[in-house]
């Protein structure tokens, strides 16, 4: 957890900070996002995670789920803390599409970095197992630049 914290502060400096035209914007509360950022266009939500890390070494997707690439880190999206939605009596630690725009995955754990960052639109992650408005709780994490994964915020953004 605490390291998923240094994440989030290690985007804010290394990134928001240095972004040209761009201002951070993010209200105060818990939100499913934890940047709001403003280029006077319009806003976009990012949501911050750490790539996943198992036994001191990046984690494979494959060791996540069986289905994921082999070739690929892991990101496990979903929030820390536990709650049910006293309407549906559903889980609350899912995040559900629609609910940020930008996911920022630190990569820290592969590169011992914490200014590299990789990003992909919300809409193109993994649905969940048992309901497609959830996001999948693990997600595949390209390790270079690819179709789906950037390590340029204005290309995701783009």
């Amino acid at each position: 957890m605490i390291r998923g914290v240094i994440a989030e502060a290690a985007f804010e400096i290394e990134v928001v900070e240095r972004l040209e035209g761009w201002r951070s914007v993010t209200p105060q509360g818990d939100l499913p996002y934890d940047f709001l950022l403003d280029d006077g266009q319009g806003v976009v939500r990012v949501q911050v995670k750490l790539q996943r890390s198992l036994a001191h070494r990046p984690m494979w997707a494959r060791e996540a789920y069986r289905f994921l690439p082999g070739d690929m880190y892991v990101v496990e999206t979903q929030r820390t803390r536990r709650g049910s939605n006293k309407k549906t009596g559903g889980s609350t630690r899912p995040y559900r599409f629609g609910e940020f725009d930008l996911l920022a995955v630190a990569m820290y754990p592969s590169t011992h970095e914490w200014n590299t960052f990789m990003y992909t639109v919300a809409d193109w992650l993994l649905t969940g197992r048992t309901d497609a408005s959830e996001i999948l709780k693990f997600q595949p994490v390209a390790t270079t630049p690819d179709d789906d994964w950037t390590d340029s915020l204005h290309t995701a953004v783009g």
